[in-house]
């Protein structure tokens, strides 16, 4: 009979900061660059080079160490990690391990049997390492410095996660309050979070924790998710079998749904951690604290309760809103601007997302301008456009930003009034849908919608579908009275 066993799980995540420097330099940090063209003797790790701190890093540092609840620490150092790799060209990394700018920290997360707070260990700061770039035709790895010395905050949690489903809640509520906050866009495909998961295992109701293996190569929610369930997997078995857990970090491998090891698992004595000698400690006073507090935006939670109250939202619209920082901005701007902000979150909530979901966009692609949506909305309730044409406008905004009444006009797609014209429109749908006609005659009365929407297709949706249903309700009515 196989024993019942718990997963215990904590996250190391890597969050690249949206700094328009590095964190010891004046190079870009600009994503997508030619490889090498945003680097100095600073960050390539050059004798005699040395560093100076980015004050804005520190900055943003402490509003991320306020949002998750943490203690900011008024005297920090950064140290020197040393180990040799080809991606990091000083044979060091310069981080934080005696003195974290913060510590202690929590974020509340939702779950199935109601709110869950999961700790956070500590906060630092530190610089990111190159990136390798392998060639399989010509057998041989090059390293881009783009992105060395990239300013990141690594946030390490308690072993507080018990399931996936908790992982990616906490990593969700995570990327968004980063986002709100404006530190970082949090792209995983970009690589500006990055997730790696510690995994153990033990019997049910034990206290000490099981042998732990570190997961990397995590590039989507998706991948934590099936990296846990088959790591948690791996373990349960192993330990059914009688078999030693190794303390190792292992490498994911998302396509085949399956890790490998990559190396005994370091210790913070492998890497002869020592004070770094070219850069004093940060002393942070109270006035500074206090005066990123009061700047600090709009957090998620308050924009929700606001939505709710401000603009009459139920709260379901709200959370989807929210939910996506680049909704919550669509929205807010297009309701300045028409004043409707019910009509323009049914649009965000029904065709955007409809939309994005058919093209294969995400949410921080959407490029259109808030005014066009709020014209289009405009142009709906002033009976200029019908519903289905504004749908096509609506289709031509998202991917190409167009104007909608230019795009009206150019197109003729305006609301034809012309009621003669309408009448003739009637007469030919009445006479090829002589059945439906003659299922109203005897009762069904269902069945004028269905001539209403053939007299629409003619009209491509530019008829008022009111004026419509009256033409035909008219000229039913007329086809129904008595002969004399």
């Amino acid at each position: 009979m196989s024993k019942a066993y718990e997963t215990v799980i904590g996250l190391e995540v890597h969050v690249e900061l949206a700094t328009k420097t590095k964190i010891f330099c004046a190079c870009s940090t600009e994503f997508g660059g030619v490889p090498n063209s945003h680097t100095c003797p600073v960050c390539t790790g050059m004798p005699g080079a040395l560093p100076v701190l980015n004050k804005r890093v520190v900055e943003y540092a402490i509003a991320v160490g306020l949002a998750i609840n943490g203690n900011i620490r008024k005297c920090c150092q950064f140290d020197r990690k040393n180990y040799f790799y080809p991606d990091n060209p000083q044979n060091y990394q310069i981080s934080q391990l005696y003195l974290p700018i913060c510590t202690d920290g929590s974020v509340e997360i939702p779950t199935d049997t109601g709110k869950k707070t999961i700790g956070i260990r500590e906060m630092h700061m530190e610089e990111d390492a190159g990136k390798l770039l392998h060639s399989r035709s010509d057998m041989a790895s090059i390293v881009d410095y783009n992105r060395s010395g990239v300013p990141l905050l690594e946030i390490v949690t308690r072993p507080d996660i018990r399931s996936a489903k908790e992982a990616v809640a906490f990593l969700e509520k995570l990327r968004l309050m980063l986002q709100y906050l404006g530190v970082s866009d949090c792209k995983l495909n970009e690589g500006s979070m990055r997730v790696d998961v510690n995994v153990s295992v033990r019997k049910e109701g034990a206290d000490r924790l099981g042998t732990r293996t570190e997961m990397k190569n995590l590039n989507s929610f998706r991948a934590v998710a099936r990296a846990i369930e088959s790591e948690s997997s791996r373990h349960r078995k192993l330990l059914e079998n009688g078999q030693k857990i190794m303390f190792e970090t292992r490498r994911w491998d998302d396509k085949r749904g399956i890790s490998h090891p990559m190396r005994t698992k370091e210790e913070a004595r492998d890497y002869r951690y020592f004070p770094e000698p070219d850069l004093p400690p940060i002393l942070i006073e109270d006035a500074w604290i206090a005066r990123i507090e009061k700047e600090r935006p709009e957090m998620p939670e308050e924009k929700l309760e606001r939505y709710q109250r401000e603009f009459g939202l139920p709260k379901y619209d709200a959370s989807i809103l929210v939910g996506e920082k680049h909704f919550a901005d669509l929205f807010e701007e297009a309701t300045a601007l028409c004043g409707k902000p019910k009509k323009v979150s049914n649009w965000i909530m029904g065709e955007l997302i409809c939309l994005l979901r058919e093209n294969e966009m995400a949410a921080d692609k959407i490029s259109f301008s808030p005014e066009n949506l709020a014209k289009l909305i405009d142009l709906v309730d002033a009976g200029q456009i019908s519903g289905t044409v504004a749908k096509e406008i609506f289709a031509q905004i998202v991917t190409k930003d167009v104007d909608p009444e230019k795009y009206m006009d150019e197109k003729c797609l305006g609301m034809v009034e012309d009621e003669d014209l309408l009448r003739e429109v009637i007469v030919s749908v009445i006479c090829v849908h002589s059945q439906s006609v003659e299922d109203y005659k005897r009762g069904k009365k269902r069945a004028i919608g269905f001539l209403v929407g053939q007299a629409m297709k003619t009209m491509r949706g530019k008829a008022n579908p009111k004026t419509v249903h009256r033409l035909l309700e008219e000229a039913l009515s007329y086809e129904e009275a008595p002969r004399a």
